[in-house]
């Protein structure tokens, strides 16, 4: 088992891709078949797998939007948990020849909920042999 931390700021809405940084670390850990769990640490963020396309990330920052409208109990930020609890907060993704099993136009993405930027850890962690 191999584990490392993302460090990154982010900005209010920000969709980052982090799958460059997750490959990174799959090659490091030198597993060649097995697991690589991609969690956010925190509840207001998470872990979407999709393409990366500005448009396409625009059509997601209005669903999340519409899906999460309206009045909530929770104070400021109600919205910020539901879109992150809707999303979850990580991913599994699996790993074969020393390489994370993506789809052509998949990226693994860092989707930041909150209403004020952030400094977010993710924790990439690869399993296997």
């Amino acid at each position: 088992m191999y584990a490392e931390t993302i460090e990154f700021s982010t900005k209010t809405d920000d969709l980052i891709d982090i799958t460059p940084e997750v490959e990174e670390i799959v090659g490091k850990s030198g597993v060649k078949e097995g697991l690589c769990l991609v969690f956010n640490i925190g509840s207001t963020g998470a872990i979407l797998i999709n393409e990366y396309e500005d448009r396409l990330l625009e059509d997601f920052r209005e669903m999340f939007g519409k899906l999460t409208s309206g009045r909530h109990r929770h104070p400021s930020n109600a919205h910020s948990h539901l879109k992150a609890g809707l999303v979850g907060p990580g991913k599994i993704i699996g790993v074969k020849g020393g390489r994370l099993e993506l789809g052509t136009w998949q990226s693994i993405i860092f989707c930041e909920f909150d209403v004020c930027p952030r400094e977010r850890r993710v924790l990439v962690k690869v399993v296997g042999n």
